[in-house]
Order: C-alpha cells, then structure tokens, then sequence
C-alpha cells in the first residue's frame, strides 16, 4: 500500500509547502497555511482522488472538432438570474452563489429548482437542513414540491454516485462548506475539504454534463468562505446581497467564464420568496416631488445594462480640527481626490467643511462615470441649492479638471429619456449625433463649464 504524503496549503493563494511555516511568502497572510493529505495515484496512472461510476479518461482534441451543439443553454426559471449568468444555465458548469446568512440564497435556489424541476430532472442535495424543512419551506412558499427530488448527504463521493443513477440536469449543493470527502483526513469545512470537494464536483459536472449550483458561506468581513482556489477552479461565482432591514436584494456577478463579469440582479423578498425586479431604475429613484440640496441623478453601466441610481451630499461646517470624509457605495479615496480636483480647478474650497457622501438603494457605484454627479452634488449641498428634478449627469472628472468620456453614453442618455429626464450634462464626446427627443442635452469639456452649466 502507498505511503499517505502531506502538503502544506496556504488558504489564501493556494501555495504548496513541504512543511508548515506561520506566514505564506506568495501572498504575504499570517496563519493561512493548513494541513492538506495527498492521496496516492492510482496504479493504472490515474492521479484523480477517487474514481465514480461512469469516469472517463480525457482525450485530446482539435478545437475546430468540438461539438458546441450539444450544449444549449437553458433558463433558470427567473429573467434576473440568467442574466446573471450570462442568458442562462450552461450544461456541465459550476456554479457557486454567497451571501451573508438570511440573504436568501437557499430560497432563491429552491424557488429555481422546484421552477426547473417541472421541465427538466433536478435534484437538490441538502447537508445543512433535514428534508423537512426544506419542504417546510417549499410549502410556506407555496412552490410545486412534486417533481423536485431531494437528498439529504454530505458524502462528496455519494452525492456524485446518486447523481449518476438518477441523471438529472442539474444539481444544487447546499452547501459546499459542509461536504466532505473519504480520502481527505480533515473536518468539514476545512481549506483541504473545501478545495478538494468543489475540484471534484467540478470535474463530476464538465465530464457528465450536469450543471451543479454550490452555495458558500462567507465570512465576518463579507468575502467568500475557504480557499481562494475555490473560486478560481469553478466556471461562474455570483454574491448575494442585501441588508436584513430592506426587502431589496442584489445578485452580483464576480465571475463568469460564459459571459459578462460583474452583471447585476435584483430581486424583492415577499412573503412567497424572491421576485424579480424587471426595472431596478424605478425602486432606486424613489425621490420627493421638491428636489433638495445635495442630490443628483446619475447613470451606472451594471454589466450589460444601464442603471439609474440617485447620489445624494450632504456638506456642513466642521467643529473638528480635522473635517471628516466618509463614502457610503462609494470609494472613499476618490472622494479624497475629487475633492482637491474642486478645490482647484473649481475654485471651491471645502476644507474646513464635512462630507458625507451616500448611494440611495445600497447600490455600491465602482465606476468613475459617477465623478461629475458626485461633485455636482456636493456643490449643490455646499451652495444650498438643489439641482433640476429633470437633470441627468455622468461623466469621469480628470486631475486636470478635464471631463473625460463614458462607455455606452447614448444607451445611457436613452435609459434616462425613458424615465421623463429632459436635461443631461455630459462629456463632450458622449453627445450623441443624432439628438434625443424629449431631451436637451449639455456636453462639457472642463470643469469650469459643467459648474457654469447649472
């Protein structure tokens, strides 16, 4: 019998170590390298952990001979989601979705599943929960419990044998925290278990073709669970976010090998479970009939769509020696800068104010098309003088005071003549060369201009 080896794993990055070291010199983390058993090969060369039913051995291949027809995508059931996704499930992918605890992602997935359980074989595999409650739940929700098949295990190795014998189209791991596996010598939950349980429910899903949803924990500080090796070796890994206190719900792409990376979702919680939001545009400008200092509408470009969302300044005098800057969905360094970019090529001087700076919605805004907006807005808190209700900005502010074009400007001024705005301030090349009906439109190239424009 082949003596066991051990590896040294770093939680992080993934590294390898020949020994156990307090602190992982790839990545540079303290106290991130664990344990990690190495199976023996098989004697016929097969280096894999442990063989299923059914385990091919990989062949080599030409890229023009690959059949692409055999892998149609097929919808989830809910619009928001496949576009998430990139337009749907794709046969024989990985797919791993987090969130923080109650955000809703096993209702979400159970919604899904009972939706694609009437069309196609589905098979939901629970570790967390009884059986019980998970149809406690499906009928509190008053989802179609007749076709969905269910599973209660924790076995890696059980789940893909049971998976084999019933053939269904897709499977839901609940959640991969919790699996295991016979050859790995460590608890569940552990960086060796995690790894090495979602490596083999990935190889299981490209090589029979079943698509599997793994869901994942997060940690204190919101990121994902376990290894960072986790989400290199799945196909597509979506967040799940949303505060206890509002029924609003967002699904983030962070990665995606079958389409666009950071697309966004939103859903409302009801009693009946998650419901799409068909215009999210609408629930983020829920704004007063008077318009008020210090609030400005922009335009986001969120994956493949735009999205309006309101930013809203609040600028007052300062009792502090040192005035405090705080960013709420925003990045708080470049509300640092675009405050000295104000200072100098606007000529207004807000250091012995405070700014407080917040996305309406919980929206978090990466993009630098909201700078224009951003300092309009606080120019509008300082002055104590609202912008027009029927104002659109956007626009990236330079550290020359220059106004520097957006992706997508025209798709983005359209959005906004749907939802009744008549004025836009703009980059100069955003302006469209055929003019917008409805809607009168303002390109600016300095600074100067776009404080002189209102």
């Amino acid at each position: 019998m082949a003596k066991r080896k051990t590896a040294y794993v770093c939680a992080e990055c993934g590294a390898d170590y020949p020994r156990w070291q307090g602190q992982c010199n790839d990545c540079g983390a303290w106290n991130s390298i664990s344990e990690f058993v190495i199976s023996p090969a098989k004697a016929n060369g097969d280096v894999r952990r442990s063989g299923y039913a059914g385990q091919t051995v990989a062949q080599v291949q030409t890229l023009d001979s690959i059949d692409l027809t055999a892998l149609p995508r097929f919808s989830s059931g809910f619009l928001e989601l496949d576009r998430v996704l990139g337009g749907g499930v794709v046969p024989g992918s990985a797919i791993l979705i987090g969130g923080s605890p109650g955000a809703g992602k096993s209702t979400l997935l159970l919604q899904t599943m009972c939706k694609l359980a009437q069309q196609h074989e589905a098979l939901y595999v629970t570790g967390e929960e009884s059986l019980q409650q998970v149809a406690l739940r499906a009928h509190r929700l008053g989802l179609p419990t007749n076709k969905l098949k269910l599973l209660a295990e924790t076995s890696v190795e059980s789940i893909c044998e049971m998976a084999l014998a019933q053939r269904p189209k897709i499977v839901v791991i609940d959640s991969i925290q919790v699996m295991h596996m016979a050859d790995v010598q460590s608890a569940p939950g552990s960086v060796s278990q995690v790894r090495e349980s979602a490596a083999y429910l990935t190889r299981f899903a490209k090589q029979q073709q079943i698509a599997i949803l793994m869901v994942g924990h997060v940690t204190k500080d919101g990121s994902l669970a376990g290894p960072k090796v986790l989400e290199h070796c799945i196909d597509c890994s979506m967040m799940l976010e949303g505060d206890s206190d509002s029924r609003f719900r967002t699904l983030r792409g962070q990665k995606n090998r079958f389409g666009a990376v950071n697309e966004l979702g939103v859903f409302a919680m009801t009693e009946k479970g998650l419901r799409e939001v068909s215009n999210p545009s609408a629930i983020f400008l829920s704004r007063e009939e008077q318009p008020s200092p210090g609030s400005s509408v922009m335009v986001v470009w969120e994956g493949t769509r735009p999205l309006l969302v309101e930013i809203q300044a609040l600028v007052d005098y300062s009792q502090m020696a040192n005035p405090r800057r705080l960013a709420v969905g925003l990045e708080q360094n470049r509300l640092a800068m675009l405050l000295a970019v104000l200072h100098r090529h606007g000529n207004v001087q807000m250091n012995d104010q405070d700014v407080f700076v917040n996305v309406v919605g919980g929206v978090k805004v990466a993009e630098t098309g909201a700078d224009l907006a951003l300092l309009l807005s606080m120019v509008s808190s300082f002055r104590n003088q609202p912008l027009p209700k029927e104002l659109i900005v956007f626009g990236e502010v330079g550290l020359a005071g220059e106004i520097r074009p957006v992706p997508n400007g025209v798709d983005r001024l359209a959005e906004a003549a749907k939802h009744g705005f008549t004025r836009a301030i703009v980059p100069m090349a955003n302006v469209p060369k055929q003019p917008i009906k409805g809607m009168e439109v303002r390109g600016v190239k300095r600074l100067a201009e776009a404080l002189e424009a209102l």
